[in-house]
């Protein structure tokens, strides 16, 4: 039959299992994950029935009727029995307020059956019982299944539809062996191992990310090393210094010296040559050309005491220069040193955590 004229009105997702025909104790599981469990109206024929597919079958194909009871037998796992299929289901939800849900879905379509039932009974024309539960109704679904044999004799008397005694002591046997705790052992494994498996791929994540980390600590060592190395040097340049200093304070003071006989120099220049003019008496040749020579000399000279000079301050301003620089270059290699430190710091503590963490 096909469920093109059948509409969901609620759906789940649960694990799926059924009754061990042969001991009649054990679950089955359908699959080893859950499967979406639905209940469906066929308002031609006001009929409810609860459909799981697993694959390209029906692994749930039971119709719903008034003597049918949903048990609870623990706070994920629920139970109902369908003499129908001869079987018992049972469905291992995810959370407590899932199974509240279907279990008081439940209630709904089996008063509706009930309904549906009494009104056929009576001869009289039924209103589509489905109004009650549409505002639960989504689209069609393109689930196709089929009902079991007798499909067209879902209606029928109120004495076919309630079991025997022998088959009612059966199904009452049937569900008092069966284990509470086997049932919630089967639901609580599925659920774990879907769990291990998402702790699994989080330790894989977390292994990874340490892997990761150690490298970047790694790394991180290897440029501290550099810059301790680094600042050793500059350290080492900086403690040079104070003999430089003394260096630079002897040239400057030769600089001054030489300053000082560049300006007594000037002074005997410009005193010759107020001599050589300032004379009323011409001297005689032989004077004038001494004079003149001597002019000359200490021209030369004072050019040479200012080249010097000049080179003095330049190799003063130089130096200075250069420690300045110096100076510069270990500030920013401290700095730098302790941004690395504090990441390494960082590191270290993530480290820690995540071994912690680690189970």
């Amino acid at each position: 039959m096909s469920t093109a004229r059948e509409q969901p009105i609620f759906s789940t997702r649960a694990h799926v299992f059924q009754i061990d025909p042969t001991t009649k104790r054990n679950w089955i599981p359908a699959g080893k994950h859950a499967l979406t469990v639905s209940y469906f109206y066929d308002a031609t024929r006001n009929v409810y029935r609860i459909i799981s597919i697993g694959g390209a079958k029906a692994i749930i194909n039971s119709t719903v009727t008034p003597n049918m009871t949903f048990t609870k037998t623990s706070q994920k796992f629920g139970q109902w029995a369908d003499s129908r299929a001869n079987t018992v289901y049972g469905l291992g939800f995810a959370s407590e307020q899932q199974l509240t849900q279907f279990a008081e879905k439940f209630q709904e379509v089996k008063e509706a059956a009930r309904l549906a039932r009494e009104k056929s009974q009576d001869g009289g024309e039924f209103t589509s019982t489905g109004l009650a539960l549409a505002s639960h109704q989504v689209p069609p679904s393109p689930l196709v299944s089929t009902n079991g044999p007798g499909e067209e004799k879902l209606f029928r008397s109120q004495s076919a539809d309630t079991p025997g005694p022998t088959e009612r002591e059966r199904l009452k046997k049937m569900l008092s062996e069966g284990s509470v705790g086997e049932v919630q052992w089967e639901a609580e494994f599925f659920a774990l191992q879907d769990s291990n498996q998402r702790l699994a791929g989080a330790l894989r994540e977390a292994n990874a990310a340490a892997t990761q980390w150690r490298q970047q600590l790694e790394v991180q060592r290897a440029e501290a090393e550099l810059l301790r190395q680094r600042v050793a040097e500059l350290e080492a340049q900086v403690a040079v210094e104070p003999v430089r200093v003394v260096e630079k304070e002897a040239t400057s003071q030769s600089v001054e010296q030489l300053e000082a006989r560049v300006q007594t120099k000037d002074q005997e220049i410009q005193t010759l040559k107020n001599q050589s003019t300032g004379t009323r008496e011409a001297p005689d040749t032989a004077e004038r050309e001494e004079t003149q020579q001597q002019v000359q000399d200490l021209e030369t000279r004072n050019a040479e005491l200012e080249q010097q000079l000049r080179a003095m301050e330049c190799n003063l301003e130089e130096a200075r220069a250069e420690r300045e620089r110096a100076r510069a270059e270990v500030g920013r290699a401290a700095q730098l040193l302790d941004v690395r430190l504090f990441e390494l710091s960082e590191l270290r503590e993530g480290l820690a955590r995540l071994a912690e963490a680690a189970p």
